[in-house]
């Protein structure tokens, strides 16, 4: 075990002061519609975004924002942190992610991390964290995506409910899948970096108007 480890695994932790317990990224408004309902549905529902979403945006934009700090392009990895936050696809959306980059901004210094003073997304803080940190891209990648779905299937097991049993059953699942995810991820071309999940974006802003709400998004 190196300090790296240590590193990325205080970084992914539930415990560290961002505020993702906040946030649900549309589930909440899938199990008020109905789509996400037990175990089986919930995992479709994470998994798919996990695919599909998180694979095709988050990752190979983390992947790239890593190597432009390590080689001391601080204006490429801002800019491409932007570039996440312009795909996000609702208001919803665009306000957790800078809200919880802030966060992750906010403490770097205190634990002796440089930070650009201009606003990143999360992904975009995370990936020159772990660039400072000596955290190898592929492992930050895995980090990421193993603390996303984490945080799904908290919120999941709250919404549908689950129990807490179902709940280590789909993160069981989901990990076993995070090899092939990072690794498409990782040979992701330039011109297919981006995502279409409608039924997400649908969910999400109609969270924004439902009438009873436990989480941000």
């Amino acid at each position: 075990m190196s300090i790296s480890d240590t590193r990325l695994w205080q970084l992914i932790s539930p415990a560290l002061p961002v505020g993702g317990f906040g946030y649900s990224q549309g589930l909440e408004q899938a199990v008020e519609w109905g789509l996400v309902r037990d175990e089986r549905s919930a995992s479709g529902w994470i998994g798919g975004i996990l695919r599909h979403g998180i694979a095709a945006t988050d990752l190979p934009l983390l992947k790239r924002i890593h190597a432009a700090w390590s080689i001391g392009a601080r204006s490429t990895a801002v800019a491409l942190s932007d570039r996440l936050l312009a795909m996000r696809e609702t208001h919803e959306l665009r306000f957790e992610d800078r809200a919880m980059g802030q966060a992750l901004a906010r403490l770097m210094p205190t634990l002796g991390l440089e930070v650009p003073e201009a606003p990143l997304s999360f992904a975009g803080a995370f990936a020159i964290a772990t660039a400072q940190c000596g955290i190898a891209a592929r492992d930050a990648m895995a980090g990421y995506a193993w603390a996303w779905a984490e945080l799904q299937v908290a919120a999941a097991v709250k919404l549908v409910p689950l129990g807490h049993s179902s709940g280590q059953r789909l993160l069981w699942d989901l990990g076993a899948g995070l090899d092939a995810v990072v690794a498409a991820a990782s040979g992701l071309d330039e011109q297919h970096i981006g995502m279409s999940l409608p039924g997400v974006a649908i969910a999400s802003a109609r969270h924004e108007t439902q009438y009873t709400r436990l989480f941000r998004s």
